[in-house]
């Protein structure tokens, strides 16, 4: 039997897992155990974080009941402190499907571009300059959308409206176009854009040549090989980057707060109004001038978009998984 396989009667050899079997040298113990603590320490880190968000904010959510996720007012004056965040959260989530909207498709195109269409070197340069918008800080993002980029997109949103307003989703009843939800969804875009590229392209990279070329082989163009075998293969991997994006869009506090217009009132569809929410912008505005209790509120929502959050990663893990578990049956 080799040292490498577990043989099996009847079956074909089952690669034995570093994980599963003792470490043979002080170095193998010394990076298993580095990985251990390494992972140990972020689901530390995590629970910690719920844990504090939680036992400050829990006399809050208890005070308030359910209408602190599904009502529409924050107030804190005539003695009476009522803090409910339906219109925040809507917002957030409207934020973020309006940057989805935008980013997917350019993100999957570029990320084919760049593994099957670009010549080599420009390849190369595109993989290094998406790498670096990447690593772009939120901040860095959210001072250009609301110096530069502004008054080109409430220009676009003017045009939409112009010729495209008899649709609801078009419409826009103030007449003022800048710090609208269709801002802060192009802003997130902006930002998620090499996140989904980035996972994209590497998933996209790992098909494998002989399938692309037995495509071919039976008279398959180089677009339907790309539709019929690169894309389902590549499928899952694909919708985890996206559901990362998802969660990095929730997530955004900074470039919302320069872009968009914090109105509490729930911006059910017209995405062109100045008028929208985002919970972690909303901490932000608030958290400098709140009251003890309204802290704790804060807090609240916080616990409410981590929670969101953390949802959102653990689908995108399991579509990974789900994905890789089919490419084995």
């Amino acid at each position: 039997m080799s040292s490498s396989t577990l043989e099996v009667p009847g079956n074909t050899p089952t690669p034995r897992y570093f994980g599963r079997e003792k470490s043979r040298t002080k170095s193998d113990k010394l990076f298993s155990g580095s990985i251990i603590v390494a992972a140990l320490s972020s689901l530390f880190v995590l629970t910690a974080i719920l844990i504090y968000l939680g036992s400050n904010s829990w006399p809050v959510l208890v005070e308030q009941g359910i209408s602190f996720v599904t009502g529409s007012e924050w107030s804190t004056t005539d003695g009476v402190e009522v803090f409910q965040i339906w219109p925040m959260l809507y917002g957030t989530l409207l934020n973020a499907i309006i940057g989805l909207v935008i980013a997917v498709p350019v993100s999957v195109f570029l990320a084919l571009f760049i593994v099957f269409l670009a010549p080599r070197n420009l390849s190369k340069v595109l993989t290094v300059v998406i790498d670096i918008l990447a690593a772009i800080p939120s901040g860095i993002i959210g001072l250009w959308g609301f110096l530069v980029f502004t008054d080109t997109a409430a220009g676009w949103g003017q045009l939409l409206n112009q010729y495209l307003g008899w649709i609801p989703l078009f419409a826009n009843d103030q007449n003022q176009f800048a710090r609208s939800p269709f801002i802060a969804g192009w802003v997130l875009a902006i930002m998620i854009i090499p996140i989904i590229t980035v996972v994209s392209r590497e998933v996209l990279a790992q098909t494998p040549q002989e399938l692309l070329d037995a495509a071919r082989g039976l008279g398959g163009s180089l677009s339907g090989s790309i539709r019929m075998v690169a894309l389902p293969h590549a499928r899952g991997g694909i919708v985890g980057g996206v559901m990362l994006g998802l969660g990095r869009a929730l997530g955004e506090t900074i470039a919302i707060y320069f872009v968009l217009n914090l109105i509490f009132d729930v911006n059910i569809y017209k995405i062109l109004n100045p008028e929208g929410g985002a919970i972690a912008s909303m901490i932000v505005a608030k958290f400098g001038e709140a009251t003890p209790n309204e802290i704790n509120a804060l807090l609240g929502a916080g616990l409410i978009l981590f929670i969101m959050t953390l949802f959102v990663n653990l689908a995108a893990n399991y579509i990974v998984k789900r994905s890789q578990r089919e490419k084995l049956i």
